[in-house]
This record gives C-alpha cells, sequence and structure tokens, in this order.
C-alpha cells in the first residue's frame, strides 16, 4: 500500500516541494498512473517553494473578494438608478433585497472596497508570510496523491462545523461593550450589508476571525489545494451571507440549518445593541444558545402583518 506520506518533501523554505520533477518519478513513487488533476498539480508545483504554495492565499482571497460580489453590486446600483419599472423588471428588489428602502451610492462601495482590500492585503498578507510554519507543524501538505472527492467532503463538512461553533462564541465576546466599541463597530458601520462589506472590519477583527477558520485544518489536516478551497468557500459564504439578497433560487437554500442572508441581515440591521443571530454559517448555535428570539420574534411579526 502506497503510504502518501513518503512523497511529501519536508525541506527548508527555499526548497522545492517534491523530490522528483518528472512524470515517470512521480508515477513510479504512486505506484500508478496520475489522474490529470495530479498530473497537472505536478506540472505547477513541482519547482515551487511550498511557502510560496501557501501564500497563493492571499491572491485567491484579494480575487474572490474583487470579483465575487461585483454581480451584486452592480445589480443593486442600477436598481437605484433606474426608473421604477425598470427596476422592477430587471430584479423586482422589494421581493429580493432584504432592505430594499437602504441604498448606498457608488462612492460607497468604492471606499468599502478599497479600505477593505487594504486591511486584508496588511493583515491576510503579512500573516501568511510569517505563519507558514505552523502550517506544516500541524501536518498541511503538498505532495501526490491529491485527497479524493470524498476526502474533501468530508474536510469541508468538519471545518464548517469548528469553525460555525467557535465564530459563535467569538462573535458574542465581540459584541460584549469593550469588543464592540473597539473593534467590532467598524464591521457594524453597514446597518444594510452588502457583498463588498463582509470582511469590512477592524485589522484586529480579521486576525482574530483567521484562529477559528485554520482551526479546523489544524484538527484535521488536509492538502495544500484543500486548504484553498476552505478558504475559498468560506470568503464566498461570508460574502453570501452579506449580500443583501434573499434570492428564492440560491442553491443554499438547500442546505440543512444554514442560514443565509436573511439570518443574518437582521443581526446588521438591529446593529450594536443586537443580541441575536451570531452564528455565521449554520443557525443551531444561536437555537441552542437561545440567540435566535429577537429574531424569531421579528419573523413571527412580519408574518402577522401579512
Amino acid at each position: 500500500t502506497f503510504d502518501a506520506e513518503r512523497i511529501i518533501h519536508h525541506t527548508t523554505l527555499p526548497s522545492p516541494m517534491l523530490p522528483y520533477a518528472t512524470a515517470p518519478e512521480a508515477e513510479a513513487a504512486l505506484g500508478r498512473a496520475m489522474t490529470r488533476a495530479e498530473a497537472a498539480w505536478l506540472r505547477y508545483s513541482a519547482s515551487m517553494p511550498d511557502h510560496l504554495l501557501y501564500c497563493h492565499n492571499v491572491a485567491i482571497l484579494l480575487l474572490l473578494y474583487t470579483l465575487a460580489p461585483l454581480p451584486l453590486a452592480l445589480l443593486e446600483l442600477r436598481a437605484r438608478a433606474a426608473p421604477d419599472g425598470v427596476a422592477a423588471a430587471v430584479m423586482r428588489p422589494s421581493t429580493y433585497k432584504l432592505q430594499p428602502r437602504a441604498h448606498l451610492p457608488p462612492a460607497a462601495f468604492v471606499r468599502c472596497y478599497l479600505d477593505t482590500g487594504r486591511v486584508l492585503l496588511l493583515t491576510v498578507g503579512a500573516l501568511s508570510l510569517v505563519s507558514y510554519p505552523a502550517v506544516k507543524m500541524v501536518g498541511i501538505r503538498t505532495g501526490l496523491p491529491l485527497p479524493s472527492a470524498g476526502e474533501v467532503a468530508a474536510q469541508m463538512l468538519v471545518y464548517l462545523l469548528v469553525e460555525d461553533y467557535l465564530g459563535y462564541w467569538i462573535h458574542r465576546l465581540l459584541h460584549t461593550r469593550w469588543g464592540y466599541d473597539n473593534i467590532h463597530r467598524v464591521h457594524h458601520e453597514f446597518t444594510a450589508p452588502f457583498g463588498y462589506a463582509a470582511p469590512y472590519a477592524h485589522w484586529a477583527e480579521v486576525l482574530i476571525l483567521g484562529v477559528p477558520a485554520f482551526t479546523g485544518p489544524a484538527i484535521v489536516p488536509c492538502h495544500m489545494t484543500t486548504l484553498w478551497l476552505w478558504f475559498l468557500l468560506r470568503h464566498l459564504e461570508a460574502i453570501d451571507i452579506h449580500s443583501g439578497f434573499n434570492f428564492p433560487f440560491n442553491p443554499t437554500k438547500l442546505i440543512p440549518f444554514y442560514g443565509g442572508a436573511d439570518h443574518h441581515d437582521y443581526h446588521h440591521r438591529v446593529g450594536g445593541q443586537s443580541q441575536s443571530n451570531f452564528s455565521s454559517v449554520f443557525t443551531f448555535c444561536d437555537h441552542l444558545y437561545g440567540t435566535d428570539k429577537g429574531y424569531r420574534y421579528h419573523k413571527a411579526s412580519l408574518e402577522k402583518a401579512c
């Protein structure tokens, strides 16, 4: 039986990640033919140091933050500028937008993007430069074979559950008087959130929230590509719950206990005094610890009004 750890190259930072540079050498070590994905990974990473592969997280984050919220931002700005009839034909804002009366000028979107991009680059970028030894210490691997789809799916589930539980309690601490006044109030500057506001936060909060995000991979180590996927998925989820829209065709509605934009939008709408909806992904922590009472009362009131 092939032992994957035998082909992981534990070297100093300047060294390449794999002990072989050709496909025949890799297949000889694997004892089988490589898959197309493994061949592509070998071509891309064979001569690249591990710490540079890890630093890809910064580029992935900034690219995702630039592109993923853009369609929603353009949709909201178009609806704001268009006549009522045209806006309704384009997106039916009264149906999909969670706070239809809240509209921000284009300058607010630009300011949010630039401020957040600067904070992410300075915090996540700097952290990536110094945290690589910890990544290797917990067992994040870069060699072959690549993980199976089932392995990746199981790891994603564990990471989501761990991050959601730890993030819930950190979020509650950030809503204490000191935590809110000194750190978390920056994130709540936008009471009607939008995609670009997802990581808009004090630099200290960005670093603090990195702890629950990295705890899952530290408990259940994964491949570097899985780590990339995990951070990508987590940031997409953050953008989704801050989108400000509740589209009925959103595929996340099929995920059990997923809170979504409606759940988190209420938290922002209430603001600094909010003691509801601290969970970032699932809703069971809020339900278990009774921090969804205000939200459930709000939903019940809306149903009675209808």
